[in-house]
């Protein structure tokens, strides 16, 4: 319960369904412009404001240490292995909803509930996450390391909604102001450039990395860059370097600390290869015909089949049509239509064209 919009919200549709609602707040990551005179994020006074106002117990969990060494630690490592991690993905399943679960149990609670544009759906006895009818703000991308237990407890109460429809709900029920506010940010422990957070957080990387190649397909040195990690795959500006034509990150190798530059066409694709694959059915999943994939937020799902397992932890997809931009670190968000059906990371591309018929 963060106070805002969405937990708002749904708090307020829960009781309207008769639950008895009981409210969390999770204190994770303390940013300067969140803080109050006393060093208090604003964000926790606003969620207890509304608990107050809707008659709910409310408690606050203080886990900015536990976050710090699992989730922000995993996205500084990922970075400094030339991954591009999404926090989310990691913070869902391995913090935030198994908080989530260890509250409902102290308190007595038989579920759990948050702010997410999803909706759930349970199919031949499988419980499986179903995109929000928003599609602007559907969030199961973020969501598909949740398991079974877990989803057997979830409600989603904004997941049949239009985010103008929560809006206006918030409006009709005397929280006007509220409805006005601004969207959240997409990684919570990060404001500004996530350079500058590697820089803050981990201040030797300069040291470690140090300056390294911009280099062509061919290997030859195309001039310097400040470091590997400050790159990610598809990336055109910010690149520090001028060529007479626009340049995209196409590879990036930690080892040699060397960053790959090309053209855009060189970064189209019809396979990648994906590591930690993970069905909600594997029976079904393997047989799906009308299979697709989300390869980052916001893009659209794109049909695919699945070829073979490459003996190594890795699986090779193919996409039925062309790609850009495959990324390692990021997920691989598998569909049947608005049905979430399993996940896998984006693992590294080295060797693919040994799997490619």
């Amino acid at each position: 319960m963060s106070g805002g919009i969405d937990s708002t919200a749904a708090c307020l549709i829960l009781q309207e369904q008769g639950y008895e609602v009981v409210g969390l707040t999770m204190r994770v990551f303390d940013l300067p412009s969140q803080l109050d005179a006393e060093g208090t994020p604003r964000f926790i006074a606003e969620a207890r404001d509304v608990a107050s106002r809707l008659g709910m117990e409310h408690h606050v969990a203080d886990v900015r240490d536990e976050f710090r060494s699992q989730i922000v630690q995993h996205f500084i490592d990922e970075y400094m292995q030339g991954r591009t991690p999404n926090p989310c993905v990691m913070c869902n399943p391995r913090f935030k909803f198994r908080l989530l679960t260890e509250w409902a149990d102290r308190l007595g609670c038989a579920h759990i509930a948050t702010g997410h544009y999803v909706q759930l759906a349970h199919e031949h006895g499988h419980h499986y996450i179903v995109t929000g009818d928003d599609i602007l703000k559907d969030q199961s991308y973020f969501l598909w390391r949740l398991g079974q237990e877990v989803l057997s407890r979830c409600l989603f109460p904004l997941g049949g909604m239009q985010k103008s429809a929560v809006r206006q709900y918030l409006a009709d029920r005397g929280f006007a102001l509220k409805a006005t506010e601004g969207e959240s940010m997409e990684v919570c422990f990060i404001e500004g450039d996530y350079r500058d957070f590697l820089r803050e957080h981990c201040p030797q990387i300069d040291q470690l990395v140090g300056q390294g190649r911009f280099v062509d397909e061919g290997g030859r040195t195309l001039g310097t860059h400040q470091g590997y990690p400050y790159y990610t795959i598809g990336q055109r500006k910010g690149l520090g370097i001028a060529l007479g034509k626009p340049a995209y990150v196409l590879k990036l190798n930690p080892a040699k600390n060397t960053v790959m530059l090309g053209d855009a066409h060189q970064l189209l694709t019809r396979h990648m290869l994906v590591e930690q694959l993970s069905p909600v059915d594997a029976d079904r999943f393997f047989a799906e015909e009308q299979l697709s994939v989300r390869i980052r937020y916001r893009s659209r799902a794109i049909p695919c089949s699945m070829v073979r397992d490459t003996g190594d932890g890795r699986t090779l997809i193919r996409f039925h049509e062309e790609v850009s931009a495959v990324t390692p670190g990021q997920s691989a968000v598998f569909y049947v239509g608005s049905r979430l059906v399993g996940g896998a990371f984006i693992a590294s591309q080295r060797g693919i064209g040994q799997w490619v018929d």
